[in-house]
């Protein structure tokens, strides 16, 4: 599969469902549970249903999605990066995670920063935000590192958010 991005050390590229393994592993981080929450995928068959429903979805209707990022050296997959339209939000959202072993080694950076001068770049979206759990220090930290600027605070079905953003006349 030919990818969408790559940076020195990472391949970005569409989602399959052969992924689905994957997923269901990231989605059952630690990391994930505590600053995105659960999403109730506990087998391949619901990972599948996530990707279908989800990115591959995206990728028809929107052009755009969160991407699987491989390490360039072994081509495994280590996280995801990209962009999504939230029907509760009017901007366009990047969002990343990665397995524990690769959070804090620069990876999250590398896939942001990339994927945030692709979507502002190549897909020409001017605006774009970040939502992210008050307590996740590293990843506000990443969005700051990569130009993004506190916006406000939300909440969402009684959760606090941050909305960090980035915007880029076009």
């Amino acid at each position: 599969m030919q990818p969408i991005l790559t940076t020195n050390r990472l391949i970005i590229r569409h989602f399959t469902l052969e992924d689905a393994a994957f997923i269901l592993t990231l989605l059952n981080t630690p990391s994930w549970l505590q600053y995105i929450g659960d999403r109730n995928v506990k087998n391949l068959f619901e990972a599948e249903e996530y990707l279908r429903d989800g990115s591959l979805k995206n990728y028809a209707e929107l052009g755009f999605g969160f991407y699987c990022v491989l390490e360039k050296q072994t081509n495994r997959p280590i996280g995801l990066c990209g962009i999504t339209k939230r029907e509760a939000f009017e901007d366009i959202d990047l969002g990343f995670a990665f397995l524990p072993n690769y959070i804090g080694k620069g990876h999250g950076f590398e896939a942001a920063q990339a994927t945030l001068a692709y979507a502002h770049d190549h897909l020409k979206i001017e605006k774009i935000i970040g939502i992210v759990n008050p307590e996740n220090e590293a990843s506000i930290g990443l969005l700051k590192k990569i130009g993004m600027v506190f916006e406000k605070e939300i909440e969402e079905e009684g959760v606090k958010r941050y909305i960090l953003k980035s915007t880029k006349v076009i």
